[in-house]
C-alpha cells in the first residue's frame, strides 16, 4: 500500500517541479545573455541589420527592378572593363534602339549572332560596312579596338547599371535554383526583420507598463 501511494506522489512532486525548473533554466539563460556587454549587444543588432538591408537591396536590385523594366543580367567574367567593371561584376543591360546608341556608351552584345556567349565594351566609335551602320567597341583596359565591329542584330542592350563583385556566386547555380533561393532568402529575410520589429516593439510596451 505504501509503494503505491508514495509512486504517484513523487510523481506528482516531479510534474509540479517541472514547471519551476524550466523557467529557472530560462531565467538563467536570460540572465546569462544579459550579461554580454550592452555595446556588443547593439553592434549586432546593427550587424544584423545591415545584413537584411544589403541582402534585400541586392535583390531588388538584381531581380525585381530588371524583370519590371524588361533589362536582364550578365555576370562580366574577365578584366577588360577594369577598373570600372572588375571580373565578377553583374551588369544589367537594358534594351536600347540600335539609333540611339552613342560613343561612351558600354553595350553587351552577342560575340555570334544568335549565340549565347557575350561580350561587355564600350563603344568607341561608329564604322559603316557595306551601307550598314556598325558599332566599334573597346574593353577600357584593352589596348586597341575589338577585331569585329558589331550589328545591330548582336546587340543585347546598354547597360544600365552595374553591382561589382557578386557576380561569381550567382554563376555556381542555374536560374531555376537561382529563382527558387531568391524567393526563399526574400522571405526568411522578411520574416526575420518582422520578427525582429516585433520583439522591438513587444520590449516598449513591456517598459512602458
Amino acid at each position: 500500500m505504501s509503494e503505491t501511494r508514495e509512486s504517484p506522489t513523487a510523481g506528482g512532486v516531479g510534474a509540479e517541479n517541472s514547471p519551476e525548473d524550466g523557467s529557472a533554466d530560462t531565467s538563467a539563460a536570460v540572465k546569462r545573455f544579459s550579461r554580454v556587454p550592452r555595446w556588443l549587444r547593439v553592434v549586432a543588432t546593427v550587424l544584423t541589420w545591415i545584413v537584411i538591408v544589403a541582402s534585400l537591396a541586392a535583390i531588388t536590385a538584381l531581380v525585381v527592378v530588371p524583370r519590371i523594366a524588361g533589362a536582364s543580367p550578365y555576370t562580366i567574367l574577365t578584366g577588360s572593363m577594369i577598373p570600372d567593371m572588375p571580373p565578377g561584376t553583374i551588369v544589367v543591360v537594358k534594351p536600347l534602339p540600335f539609333d540611339q546608341i552613342r560613343q561612351g556608351d558600354v553595350i553587351t552584345y552577342q560575340i555570334e549572332s544568335g549565340k549565347p556567349m557575350v561580350v561587355t565594351h564600350r563603344v568607341v566609335g561608329v564604322d559603316v560596312v557595306d551601307g550598314k551602320t556598325r558599332l566599334v567597341t573597346q574593353g577600357d583596359a584593352n589596348d586597341a579596338p575589338d577585331a569585329e565591329s558589331v550589328r545591330e542584330v548582336q546587340v543585347k542592350g546598354v547597360v544600365w547599371y552595374h553591382v561589382p563583385f557578386i557576380g561569381f556566386a550567382t554563376t555556381l547555380i542555374d536560374d531555376t535554383s537561382k529563382g527558387i533561393a531568391v524567393r526563399v532568402l526574400g522571405g526568411l529575410l522578411i520574416a526575420y526583420a518582422l520578427y525582429v520589429g516585433a520583439s522591438l516593439l513587444f520590449k516598449r510596451k513591456k517598459v512602458t507598463r
